[in-house]
Parts: C-alpha cells; structure tokens; sequence
C-alpha cells in the first residue's frame, strides 16, 4: 500500500517493493534527524536493524531512544510539531514518503510502558485489529484470538475468562494481553517501550521468555532502562545519548568490551 495525495490507502504499483521484511534487515535508518520545533531530539541516526532479532536500546533518560523507536511506526506523527528528515525504511520503502502511516502501523505493533488494554473483554480486545480489517466471521475470529494468546503465552490463563473485562486481569496479564493483540494483526515488527517497566519480577520474566519466542517469527525492537534485562535477550544493543546513537553492536561485545568513551561510562554507572 502507498500513501497518495488524499491520505488514502491506495495498492502499491506492481513493481514496487512488498511491505514485508527482506533478506536480513527489517529497520533501514539513514542520517535521521527529529524535531519537535526548534529543538533536536535526534541526531544522524544511521541504524540497520536485523530481522528476527531482539534489538535493545539503551540509554539515560531524554536520551532520544523512545523519540527513535516511535518513529519507526510513525507515533510522533501526533504531535503536531513534530518533523522528520532522513530515511526510516521498511523493507526499501520509505515508511514516510511512501506508506498510509495506518498501513504502516499493521505491519509495525507497539506496546507501551504502561498496559493498556481496551474497557472490552479479553476477546474483544485481541479481536478488535482483525475486525477492523474485516475479518467479521466468528470462526476466523476464534481462531485468531485463540492464536493471539498462545503466542502471548497467556492462553491458558485466560481460556475460560474470555468474554469477562480485560480491566480485571493482572497488571503482567493486561501487558500480555496487549502483547496478544499487537501479535492479532500479523505484524513484521514489534516494538516494546519499556514494557516490564512497571510489572514485578515475576511478570517481568514472563515478559522476557515471551520476547525470546516471538523473535522466531518477529523483529523485536524494546526500549529499557533495566541493562540486566538488555544482556539477558537482547542479540544487539544501541546505546543512545543526547540524542545521538553513540554506539550499536553485539550485546555482549557492547557490555563488555565497548568501544565509544560514553558507553564505558555509562555501562560502569560512571555517567555525569
């Protein structure tokens, strides 16, 4: 799908490329800048994200991690001062130029800081992105809710409680139930910001194994503050600092021998 003139959702030409991942990279980023006014959030990003990887971003706080991972499925697009130059690409296409930012956001899911299920049941909530794609028949969505919760490693808990209030689960339950319905509408990407921010321990790690199983068949990109948590399921980590990505790489190599003055700083809690 292609972004026309009328801000409608018009089929890609014939010989255009598919929204889909290709080869090894999911995320494309060149030389990105971001504003919100006069003020630069982000500077030169220049990043290749990898498919079927967990990438982990990293960084103190108003560092521009969450500003560049909203701007991956084109969030900032909200706020009204908000500009863009450089290239985001998605599969070689232009996720600003040359994709309905709606479109975009199918193949592009998010889950935020703070669960934030709708005031609709389990059911309702999981079933509400395929039903906005037309999926109207009860057997579809069955089997597509039931799927969804799978993947989220929830559905066992959840089974016999589909059609009672998402508001009454747990808060570790109502972040794998956003993380079901993000998974509802068959996404290339999923993104995770700060998503074990405000859960226990506990639900934490649930959160954490499910991350290292859905990048079988995703690229998960995660904002977090816990490093612990980056060096436990990230494959990649870019550790970001006054709106500059000051270094990306291996987990492992970046935790442990990283190459930028800023990094070892901040990785030996030496930053100020």
């Amino acid at each position: 799908m292609y972004y026309n003139g009328n801000s409608v959702a018009v089929p890609a030409p014939a010989d255009s490329p598919a929204i889909s991942v290709y080869n090894n990279i999911s995320f494309d980023c060149k030389n990105v800048d971001l504003y919100y006014g006069a003020f630069q959030a982000l500077k030169g990003i220049n990043l290749r994200i990898e498919k079927n990887q967990i990438t982990a971003l990293i960084g103190p706080s108003g560092c521009g991690k969450s500003t560049f991972l909203r701007s991956l499925n084109r969030m900032n697009d909200l706020i009204p001062s908000c500009r863009v130059e450089g290239e985001i690409l998605l599969a070689g296409v232009d996720a600003y130029k040359d994709i309905d930012p709606i479109v975009l956001r199918r193949h592009v899911g998010m889950v935020f800081q703070q669960p934030n299920p709708f005031p609709k049941s389990v059911y309702d909530n999981v079933a509400y992105g395929p039903r906005l794609k037309g999926i109207t028949k009860k057997a579809d969505l069955d089997e597509i809710v039931e799927s969804s919760l799978r993947q989220a490693a929830i559905w066992d808990e959840l089974k016999d409680r589909l059609h009672k209030s998402a508001l009454g689960l747990s808060g570790g339950q109502q972040q794998r139930l956003c993380i079901a319905r993000a998974l509802a509408v068959e996404p290339d990407v999923l993104l995770m910001d700060e998503a074990t921010s405000a859960l226990d321990p506990i639900s934490t790690a649930h959160i954490e194994e499910l991350a290292v199983k859905l990048k079988e068949r995703y690229t998960v990109i995660m904002v977090t503050h816990n490093m612990q948590q980056a060096q436990r399921i990230a494959d990649k980590t870019a550790f970001f600092y006054l709106g500059e990505m000051v270094e990306y790489g291996e987990t492992r190599q970046i935790f442990e021998n990283p190459q930028k003055e800023r990094t070892i700083r901040y990785i030996s809690g030496n930053f100020g």
